[in-house]
């Protein structure tokens, strides 16, 4: 009995050292993955966006010396159509906050994936809007924070023209910091359409687009064409708050001439229209 007792506290004091020191040590020697080196280091992998939300702290102070610029994806949920998923606006603007990011290096914001509506005459299951001054509010509460903590330039992009939509982005007020808002369907896209003149919603630019990014989404064989009368285009060309027609599948315009060529070649005109006249002409 008496050797035993030493033996069993041999035992338990092994068995602590083990649970002490063992996980630790192991943990200690074993190296880094890729992105927690970059993170431990405040260095980026250049070649994958540099998302706020999966950054810590000091990654995103490190970030910020290099560049104080902030890239802020705003989207909208409502319909396009029976063809386009409900998002269409967010994930165009989602891919390229991501491509920009990644190709410039710069911070990119969580997407806000809701905006103020185009008006329609009828309920579509799945629509969600807010009104003006609340998503104005709510992003200006937001660009406040983020200049806080060292953002001295934001590049809010958008891809939805509606007045009200493009009032509360273009009215953002900060202490310091620059704003730039940026609707990428604001720009001349005779060359690359059939129709350069159609209303954007739904139609043969957001479909290529979609068509070209995320073709998976896209029901083509729902696709409904439904062109405005001159006077109808005509207001909308001017960003009137028009209301989508009550006939109408939700969407405007003539989106069975997309196709995800066009897509591809709209994607790469609006990607460097945006790196050579917004990012390039924002000093970092």
């Amino acid at each position: 009995p008496g050797r035993g007792r030493p033996q069993r506290h041999d035992d338990r004091r092994n068995a602590r050292q083990r649970r002490e020191h063992g996980p630790r040590c192991r943990i200690a020697v074993e190296p880094l993955r890729a992105r927690e080196r970059r993170e431990a280091t405040g260095d980026q992998n250049v070649s994958v966006p540099l998302h706020l939300s999966v950054l810590t702290p000091d990654a995103v102070r490190a970030a910020l010396s290099r560049d104080a610029r902030l890239l802020v994806p705003v989207g909208t949920c409502e319909q396009h159509g029976p063809h386009l998923p409900l998002g269409c606006d967010t994930l165009i603007v989602e891919r390229l906050a991501d491509d920009l990011s990644a190709a410039f290096q710069i911070l990119r914001a969580p997407t806000v994936p809701y905006g103020v509506n185009t008006a329609t005459k009828r309920a579509y299951p799945g629509n969600a809007a807010v009104r003006r001054k609340t998503l104005h509010r709510w992003m200006n509460d937001m660009l406040g924070s983020w200049e806080q903590g060292g953002v001295d330039a934001f590049i809010i992009l958008t891809a939805h023209g509606h007045d009200p939509h493009q009032e509360a982005l273009s009215t953002l007020r900060t202490r310091r910091a620059r704003v730039f808002t940026v609707d990428i369907f604001d720009l001349d896209f005779t060359g690359y359409l059939d129709d350069p003149s159609g209303p954007t919603h739904g139609g043969e630019l957001d479909t290529s687009l979609m068509l070209h990014l995320a073709p998976e989404l896209v029901r083509m064989d729902l696709a409904q064409d439904y062109p405005l009368t001159e006077r109808q285009a005509a207001r909308y060309r001017r960003r009137a708050t028009g209301s989508v027609p009550a006939l109408s599948p939700g969407s405007l315009g003539r989106p069975t001439l997309a196709s995800a060529e066009k897509g591809a070649r709209l994607y790469k005109m609006i990607h460097d229209r945006i790196a050579t006249r917004v990012l390039g002409a924002v000093a970092a």
